[in-house]
């Protein structure tokens, strides 16, 4: 089979610390589907982590992909500017939450977003403290290495890693039984006695969890860490990377319980799957650094751009926080209905849906299960007992019906 030939030059050319969740090789995508070099489809319930919210070949995306790369590939936005990054950044301060002036800074990842929005906390505050929560993601560079919660396999071995990171309590109404208001009151009195809010330069949170399951929190819990930070003085940081761009049923999760962050970092869905992030946040802040201070070779890139304004245009044109809406109502009302003794709990907003299961070995046999039957579903959680779900949120119904179909049947097989 030509992916197995594939692998065989893989093992001998890519680095072994690589992974990868499917062993075929993919040809093309489209329409949810992912079709690999051997003819073989899988329903797609991954999308590239929440990167092809608008299809894997958006028709506007591949058009003025194609557009661009006509036109230049790249002067570097420090170098030799162009309209498509001022126009990003002005859309990014139109849709990210609060009415205040804002300003944007493009970047290539994720992890660079949240590097960059600490060193911009940092800068403004004069303070050297950053709070994270138990079950965070924000990366796999040094300093978002230690912004992460989990160990492995992004931290284990690749210390010592960049200091005054302190890390408090999530709320996580499955294990703690806590609600909004008391689960942040135990956070803070954790920060107020370990770190000091004297010393607090930023509150670094994901509105809801992704690599560390997807967790939803407690109604409350957002708002009242918001005000806190503000009143000592610091800087509140929404990383939503993985839920912004319409994937939690609004164009950004800190909506949902109408959170107003100071910075705001995004990247994945952004741009219909091609590298690009951003900060975006209050004026004062963002502008409080100095000329030279922010940039990258790459940073806005100019297809990219190009990308992210196709991507943007096409949400809006479908609608997408609206299919995100049915997307998860489907999903929930079929997992719910089951009544499966080993789902601890299906929980999350929009097309962003987990179920939690007792232990990450019922987890991995339910993901082989999807796989050999023709669906990608990806795990998540500290534990590795939760299956996420992060379908494109274009998916046609009968698509998503067949992949769930797949799933159901995974999930009851370990019941047996």
């Amino acid at each position: 089979m030509r992916s197995e030939e594939i692998h065989q030059r893989r093992v001998a050319a890519v680095a072994r610390g690589v992974g990868s969740t499917l062993s075929a090789y993919i040809d093309h995508a489209s329409g949810g589907t992912l079709t690999d070099v051997d003819g073989r489809d899988w329903i797609d319930f991954a999308a590239g982590i929440a990167v092809t919210s608008v299809g894997n070949s958006a028709p506007r995306v591949v058009e003025a992909v194609r557009r661009q790369v006509e036109r230049f590939t790249h002067t570097c936005f420090m170098v030799a500017p162009y309209e498509a990054y001022v126009a990003v950044c002005e859309q990014l301060n139109e849709l990210t939450p609060g009415g205040f002036e804002k300003r944007s800074a493009l970047f290539n990842s994720g992890a660079e977003a949240v590097e960059n929005a600490v060193k911009i906390a940092r800068y403004h505050t004069r303070r050297p403290a950053i709070v994270v929560f138990d079950h965070g993601y924000h990366g796999r560079t040094n300093l978002t290495m230690a912004l992460t919660a989990k160990n492995m396999p992004y931290k284990n071995g690749f210390g010592p890693f960049a200091p005054e990171i302190y890390r408090a309590p999530m709320s996580y109404p499955l294990r703690d039984g806590l609600d909004g208001p008391a689960a942040a009151a135990r956070a803070i009195d954790m920060i107020e006695k370990q770190v000091g809010a004297s010393n607090v330069a930023a509150v670094l949170i994901e509105p809801i969890q992704g690599e560390g399951g997807f967790v939803v929190p407690a109604p409350g819990f957002l708002p009242a860490l918001a005000a806190w930070t503000r009143d000592a003085g610091a800087v509140f940081i929404a990383d939503e990377i993985q839920t912004g761009f319409c994937r939690t049923g609004d164009w950004f999760a800190s909506s949902h319980e109408g959170v107003e962050p100071d910075l705001v970092t995004t990247a994945k869905g952004i741009a219909g799957g091609l590298p690009l992030a951003g900060v975006t946040g209050r004026t004062s802040i963002m502008d409080s650094v100095h000329l030279g201070g922010l940039g990258g070779t790459y940073g806005g890139n100019p297809i990219a751009c190009a990308a992210a304004l196709a991507t943007i245009e096409t949400m809006r044109e479908l609608d997408l926080a609206a299919a995100a809406l049915h997307i998860g109502s489907r999903i929930t009302t079929r997992l719910s209905a089951l009544n499966h003794p080993a789902i601890a709990e299906v929980r999350g907003r929009g097309a962003m849906i987990a179920v939690e299961l007792p232990d990450a070995d019922v987890t991995a046999l339910v993901v082989r299960d999807c796989h050999a039957n023709g669906l990608l579903v990806l795990t998540c959680g500290t534990y590795g007992n939760v299956l996420r779900f992060l379908p494109p949120l274009v998916m046609p119904d009968d698509v998503l019906d067949r992949g769930l179909d797949i799933l159901t049947t995974a999930l009851q097989s370990v019941s047996k």
